[in-house]
């Protein structure tokens, strides 16, 4: 489980989060939705213990997270800038992480990367964007982690990717109980994957509902007339309040 509460960090003077409450239940995936700057990332960041909050508290699985090795340990994070050491291959980064996480699966690495179809004598470096995206995937996958924090995770994946990464997801909450967490400044993405979503707007958590409940009441009040809502309507709805 994935706790926060009333988190609160400035920069310069710029109040990022202004008191967020957030609820991930264990073995749920949540998805954390809001347009760009809203605070999604600085959010993540808090979780996956980067920054430390100003004030407020943050859980995950009970314990704290900044400055916890033990906690980090179990804590699997794709953030939206990726970086990658310059001169390693795929399979030297492989053996790199391998050394880091005692929960490091050598099956899933080498099964997710011929199923990317990846070259692994190539450098990482010299990967398309995408193709980078799709390693940091890979990576996070194989620590086969209990909790997993996604930063724009599809954005530059194309449709078939896109669906064996959220399955391969789905298998691990379903198998292992993982928890997920999975930012986007898109609802649509969040359909068919998520259990509940979190809309935040200018560092303040307007709403957290599960999905269907949230679709259910919208269609309740049709905010489009006679048909469904789409959840672009949706969006808009929750986060400009009409």
């Amino acid at each position: 489980m994935i706790e926060v509460k009333n988190l609160k960090k400035s920069f310069d003077g710029f109040d990022a989060l202004k008191g967020v409450n957030l609820n991930i239940k264990k073995g749920s995936i949540y998805g954390l939705v809001g347009v760009n700057g809203s605070g999604k990332t600085t959010i993540i960041k808090h979780l996956a213990g980067i920054y430390r909050a100003d004030s407020g508290e943050i859980k995950i699985g009970g314990a704290d997270v900044f400055d916890n090795a033990t906690t980090k340990s179990k804590i699997a994070y794709v953030s939206d800038d990726l970086y990658f050491f310059p001169q390693y291959s795929l399979k030297m980064l492989g053996r790199f992480y391998s050394g880091m996480y005692k929960t490091w699966s050598v099956k899933r690495f080498n099964e997710l990367t011929k199923m990317m179809g990846l070259n692994l004598e190539q450098r990482v470096s010299r990967f398309s964007k995408g193709q980078q995206k799709q390693v940091a995937l890979i990576i996070a996958l194989a620590i086969t982690p209990e909790f997993l924090l996604l930063d724009e995770p599809i954005d530059g994946l194309d449709p078939i990717v896109r669906k064996h990464v959220f399955d391969w997801i789905i298998t691990d909450v379903a198998d292992r109980q993982m928890t997920v967490l999975i930012s986007s400044h898109n609802l649509k993405e969040m359909d068919g994957i998520c259990d509940s979503v979190g809309i935040i707007k200018e560092g303040l958590m307007i709403t957290e509902r599960d999905l269907d409940d949230l679709k259910s009441e919208m269609n309740k009040k049709s905010i489009s007339g006679d048909l469904p809502p789409t959840l672009d309507e949706i969006f808009i709805h929750v986060y400009e309040g009409v």
